[in-house]
């Protein structure tokens, strides 16, 4: 009686006992009727039984052969992406199958209805392809592919089981990081919205004198060296050509304060930091700099000095992968005495926090300064999109008008925070979350450009 543990009723089958029941009772009021409702019901058993033995009997001693499933998830899920997940089914069977497939996925996406309807002809196979998006990182454990099989009579399912107990990580979004990096290595990074930027000005880092090509700044030209050329070999016009500075520390500093916990399509905006860090520090190492990490909040977290030797983006990647949110109240005393003892070389820090309200800035205001004195410090924060969508709406009431009033201030407090830290020398960005990694790698650029960093 083993098979009983796999067997299920299909749909069919119920039906079909209710139609019985209603031939017995037509029977009873015309008794006329019985024989031929009991020789349907005779024939009626004979095909359960003949639907248990295709399912059961024809592969009893091997019960494997009969139906073959797997699924193919990566080691690794993206946080905040869509990651691909395939389910591989062979019919194995030497009849048509009708199949229902149910992936038991982790609870963190709070979904039931991962249900998939298929058709296998015999020795036929068949991928199924859906996707999932976390949105928090941590360890995700997947249970059973269940495939129910159903053969042409379909009054019998037979429950197939296969990869029990898959445990996968949830990192920060590497596939955001490798298209960001393949769009750089093509020179195609405008396309998600990063603009070409031309250098102004040059480092200090004389490299050799050239021959002029077309496109080149004229304000690089060599006048001594073109007339000796010209004295030489005939005039061709000859330039500076100047290296760019390299290997300059660039640190993302992580709030994990309770002003990061605010939640935006799902993820928190401490998510968003996290995942715009990973992309910034790997753009970083692709010009030539040094990229460390260093996470905060009531207490300091973890520092990952700045570096650019092979594997350091895979420290990274592990580093923000463990980072924990915390709900209490930022330290920044506690955050500048950590970058004045461990930072000691002049670097580009990108701040990622969240300020509402010119108060909260000021209360950090004086460890932002000394951070600038030393560095070359961007503040990082965000738009209250939520407050944009309330402000594009037409008021058509006094409580929508107190409404739009209220969100008018916290919007006009956010541009002066961008006003004040200015006057300090303080680099800023506010951005919405979904633009937050192309505004960061914006800017990064920007300052290299102008010789900032």
């Amino acid at each position: 009686m083993k098979f009983l543990g796999p067997l299920f009723v299909a749909t069919r089958l119920w039906l079909s006992l209710v139609v019985m029941v209603l031939l017995f009772v037509a029977a009873y009021a015309f008794p006329a009727l019985f024989p031929s409702v009991r020789l349907l019901f005779v024939g009626f058993v004979s095909l359960i039984v003949l639907d248990a033995w295709l399912l059961f009997g024809m592969a009893r001693k091997q019960p494997g052969l009969a139906f073959f499933a797997r699924r193919d998830v990566p080691d690794r899920l993206s946080n905040g992406d869509e990651n691909p997940i395939t389910i591989y089914l062979e019919n194995r069977y030497s009849f048509r199958a009708d199949v229902e497939v149910v992936d038991e996925i982790p609870f963190q996406f709070q979904r039931r209805d991962v249900l998939f309807r298929a058709r296998l002809a015999s020795h036929a196979t068949q991928a199924i392809r859906y996707e999932l998006r976390p949105t928090k990182r941590g360890e995700y454990s997947f249970g059973a592919v269940n495939v129910f099989v159903l053969s042409p009579l379909g009054l019998l399912k037979r429950r197939f089981q296969y990869e029990q107990g898959k445990m996968v990580g949830v990192y920060p979004s590497f596939l955001q990081m490798r298209q960001y990096e393949l769009l750089a290595s093509t020179n195609r990074l405008n396309e998600v919205g990063v603009k070409r930027i031309r250098r102004i000005g040059h480092s200090m880092e004389f490299e050799q004198v050239r021959p002029y090509n077309t496109g080149d700044d004229v304000r690089t030209i060599n006048w001594k060296a073109t007339s000796r050329r010209a004295d030489a070999q005939g005039a061709s016009l000859m330039i500076n050509a100047y290296q760019d500075e390299r290997s300059q520390p660039v640190y993302c500093l992580i709030d994990k304060g309770r002003v990061m916990q605010s939640p935006f399509e799902g993820l928190t905006l401490l998510d968003y930091a996290i995942n715009a860090s990973l992309v910034l520090s790997n753009i970083a190492l692709l010009k030539q700099d040094r990229a460390g990490i260093l996470t905060f909040s009531d207490r300091i977290g973890q520092l990952l000095p700045a570096d650019r030797r092979a594997g350091h983006m895979l420290k990274i990647l592990e580093l923000l992968y463990r980072q924990k949110t915390r709900f209490l109240e930022t330290d920044y005393e506690s955050l500048y005495v950590r970058v004045k003892a461990h930072i000691r070389q002049r670097s580009l820090l990108l701040l990622f926090t969240n300020f509402e309200t010119v108060g909260a800035m000021q209360r950090q205001l004086p460890y932002l300064r000394r951070l600038a004195k030393d560095h070359l410090l961007l503040v990082i924060f965000f738009e209250n999109t939520e407050l944009r969508s309330l402000l594009d709406k037409p008021a058509t009431d006094t409580e929508q008008i107190y409404l739009k009033t209220i969100g008018e201030k916290f919007t006009f407090e956010k541009r002066q925070i961008v006003k004040e830290l200015s006057l300090y020398g303080i680099q800023t960005i506010l951005t919405a979350p979904q633009n937050l990694t192309a505004d960061t790698i914006n800017k990064y650029l920007e300052l290299k450009a102008r010789g900032m960093i």
